[in-house]
């Protein structure tokens, strides 16, 4: 029973630690700097792969 106990828990203090980290990075998306005149969707050149006449490349 206390093996049981204690499973249950590191389970609940796993799922705070995972919905504060949710929490986190959803207030790091709302703090970026807004695109004026861009592309659509997040800046290639900061936020992954570039995109031109359907060709990708990395950076």
């Amino acid at each position: 029973m206390i093996e049981t106990e204690k499973k249950i828990i590191q389970a609940q203090q796993a799922l705070e630690e995972a919905k504060k980290r949710r929490e986190e990075e959803k207030a790091k998306i709302h703090k970026r700097p807004v695109e004026l005149k861009g592309r659509g969707g997040l800046e290639p050149t900061r936020f992954g792969d570039w995109e031109v006449k359907g060709i990708t490349s990395d950076f």
